[in-house]
């Protein structure tokens, strides 16, 4: 899993508005866990979600960089933030609602490790509670890669995204983000941060073939509010833990 500690002090210039995911997020845990009492995030980053989320008093965040925490324990104070590996984690509680959101489970990038994932997540869920995630589909890393570097001018400097790509026999995407930001020092002087992160994309039948001895799949859709495909940008998911 990458750690983001070159990345996180840039993190929150050069990646998307988050405000659109935690609607969702909000609308399912509404919908499917209303009147939630806690809330565990795995990969909360720099903790755009948290702090944008009605969320309730008992919040917890989880992340592998110490850098991206320090930045989140600046935006939510309230939420206790604990750094470790979302795939191997023990925090002796369970929480209403488990949250892994913008593409954060991608990041894990042996099928094994999503395994190892939803079997903590099924331990840190109460009885019926509620987990809510979303991941880059195996088309979408695909175009990324096919597609040419994405090159970004934001206040501090320019970010060039450039994604290869590559399939395996079993039908998964491995895919490697080779992020640089050339960060502005003077007017014609820059200082370049370079991190080399990896994804996995899991074919959706997969995904849920994993998920289903441990939850029940409450709702899925794609960026479009549609059933999710292979070649959708994006699939959300709600499910709730059984017993």
């Amino acid at each position: 899993m990458a750690a983001y500690d070159t990345f996180a002090a840039f993190y929150d210039e050069v990646m998307d508005d988050p405000d659109e995911r935690a609607g969702l997020v909000a609308d399912l845990i509404g919908r499917h866990r209303p009147g939630a009492a806690s809330l565990l995030e795995l990969g909360c980053g720099t903790g755009s979600l948290l702090a944008r989320l009605d969320a309730p008093a008992d919040v917890v965040g989880l992340d592998r960089s110490p850098a991206m925490l320090a930045i989140a324990a600046r935006k939510v104070p309230g939420a206790r933030l604990v750094e470790g590996d979302m795939a191997a984690f023990a925090l002796g509680r369970r929480f209403d609602v488990v949250a892994c959101i913008f593409d954060s489970l991608n990041h894990l990038t042996d099928l094994a490790a999503w395994d190892a994932l939803l079997t903590c997540v099924h331990a840190h869920l109460v009885e019926g509670g509620l987990f809510v995630c979303d991941v880059n589909t195996v088309g979408e890393l695909r175009r990324l890669g096919d597609d040419p570097p994405w090159v970004y001018d934001f206040d501090r400097g320019t970010a060039v995204i450039d994604v290869s790509f590559a399939a395996d026999d079993r039908g998964l995407g491995h895919s490697v983000w080779d992020v640089r930001i050339f960060e502005r020092i003077t007017e014609d002087r820059y200082t370049l941060h370079q991190e080399a992160i990896g994804e996995l994309g899991v074919p959706l039948a997969t995904f849920r073939a994993l998920a289903a001895d441990r939850f029940e799949l409450l709702e899925e859709q794609d960026q479009d509010g549609l059933v999710p495909t292979d070649d959708s940008v994006k699939a959300h998911f709600a499910f709730r833990r059984r017993g």
